[in-house]
């Protein structure tokens, strides 16, 4: 007799108290530490199947925080340009398991209305029934559009951007 696996999506669920997405561009070659106060996941995730997961994730472009020249400027046409495009999107493609907790997550990310292939590594650690996800990874803003016109010049804002996460999930498998 087989098992049938229930819908995980349906258990799983983003506790955003304890979760948070950040990252580091560097202005002059400043570091500029910011964060996304409002994002959501959808995950269909189970540790021991990676093959057959799903996740996607949400970032509200205006809920950027890194100071407030910064906010105000960030969401305008150049930058986010959150009145036509709101929200960036990631949805995963492949998850693949490392071993240790550790997986890859392929998918595309959509920021601006331009999408692009990225891998992204995860970390997954499990305690009183909660599962975080930790990870990190580097994009180019400019093959988003992000800081178009006259912030183009990545001699002011550099290109590379770091982006780190931290997901709290409940609702998923045991490893």
């Amino acid at each position: 007799m087989a098992l049938v696996q229930p819908a995980l999506a349906a258990d799983q669920a983003l506790v955003p108290a304890q979760s948070e997405v950040s990252f580091v561009a560097r202005q002059l070659g400043v570091p500029l530490d910011g964060k996304f106060k409002s994002f959501s996941a959808q995950s269909a995730f189970d540790p021991r199947s990676p093959q057959t997961s799903k996740i996607a994730f949400t970032v509200d472009l205006g809920s950027v925080a890194v100071n407030a020249d910064a906010n105000a400027e960030l969401v305008k046409p150049d930058w986010f340009n959150t009145v036509k495009f709101p929200k960036a999107t990631f949805q995963s493609s492949a998850i693949k398991a490392l071993g240790a907790g550790r997986f890859e997550v392929v998918g595309k990310l959509t920021i601006k209305g331009n999408a692009r292939d990225l891998v992204v590594p995860l970390q997954l650690s499990q305690a009183a029934g909660l599962s975080t996800a930790t990870g990190g990874f580097t994009l180019k803003r400019l093959d988003f559009k992000v800081g178009d016109g006259e912030w183009a010049d990545t001699s002011i804002v550099a290109n590379d951007v770091q982006v780190k996460f931290k997901l709290v999930l409940q609702g998923v498998p045991a490893l």
